[in-house]
């Protein structure tokens, strides 16, 4: 960008599938271009400004069978988050939700391209993830940590590019309706989990989801998680383990993911020691597809 400094901080910008919390993401510095969410299939209505997470699981679980369904942000939304910095000379870091999942990516791609239409000089640069949820708020969190440790945008972009492809979220959900009805899982798959009654444990890594086992029971698919990422964790090795940050994404009910993040903290202790575990909700955009009770855990290589 012409007439800019090293220096010069970026914005930092991310779609709502991040599900950052808002006082985190107001702390650092990070603005949410919100998904819309509706359960009728008409009205759609801006997930965390027009529509509280909490407000949409209730309607979930009090309404059993119905499938709300998301859209993705609107170019003029994304339009929006970047004209003010490209007028006042600011470089953006937009990190938007898997590709694969959405195309909020070529949403604000177009949106990068009319703003500069305005302002020739703008710098916007424009990230696919290649996650979604918790795993893109531990790389959005990382993206800030790299610009308030002085890091370019160029910089923060190709440290950013390195580690992505190191994230992982394992979790399980309560019903496997939900991801049948947004298309997120094989139809085989849904069958024989609609016919068998048991649930799915998941892997999701470089934009896509992997089955990594079935279960009845809630709680031996949620130590089937707690397995997998001490086992991801055994295969890094000591020393990237060590540098890995974590997160426990929940759903519905905050309680089950205290008890869950209790024992998540003892699996991996003996491989990579104390770390902290914060616990965030996971937000509409996701929620549609998980239903009401997903619960699991984001691991990701630290920048």
């Amino acid at each position: 960008m012409e007439n800019q400094t090293e220096n010069t901080k970026f914005a930092l910008i991310s779609d709502s599938s991040c599900d950052l919390p808002d006082a985190l993401a107001a702390q650092n510095g990070v603005e949410v271009v919100p998904f819309y969410v509706s359960f009728d299939g008409e009205t759609y209505r801006k997930e965390g400004v027009e529509l509280s997470v909490r407000d949409f699981y209730r309607q979930m679980v009090e309404n059993p069978g119905v499938y709300p369904k998301s859209s993705l942000p609107a170019v003029e939304d994304y339009r929006a988050a970047f004209a003010p910095h490209a007028a006042a000379g600011e470089p953006v870091l937009c990190i938007c939700i898997t590709t694969k999942f959405s195309g909020s990516m070529q949403a604000a791609l177009t949106a990068a391209a009319l703003v500069r239409d305005e302002y020739p000089s703008a710098e916007i640069a424009v990230m696919d993830a290649t996650v979604n949820t918790v795993l893109q708020g531990l790389l959005v969190m990382q993206a800030a940590a790299l610009r308030d440790n002085g890091a370019s945008l160029a910089e923060a972009t190709a440290r950013l590019e390195e580690i992505k492809g190191s994230g992982r979220i394992f979790f399980t959900v309560g019903d496997i309706a939900y991801l049948r009805a947004g298309g997120r899982i094989g139809k085989v798959a849904g069958m024989a989990g609609a016919l068998l009654g048991v649930k799915p444990v998941i892997t999701l890594k470089q934009g896509e989801i992997f089955p990594s086992g079935l279960g009845r029971a809630r709680q031996k698919n949620l130590e089937k998680t707690r397995e997998l990422l001490v086992e991801y964790l055994r295969e890094l090795g000591p020393e990237k383990a060590k540098r890995c940050v974590f997160v426990v994404g929940y759903g519905y009910d905050p309680a089950e993911a205290e008890e869950y993040r209790n024992a998540l903290a003892e699996a991996i202790r003996p491989v990579c020691g104390a770390v902290p575990l914060p616990m965030w909700q996971i937000g509409a955009a996701i929620g549609v597809h998980t239903g009401p009770h997903p619960l699991g855990v984001g691991v990701l290589e630290q920048a």
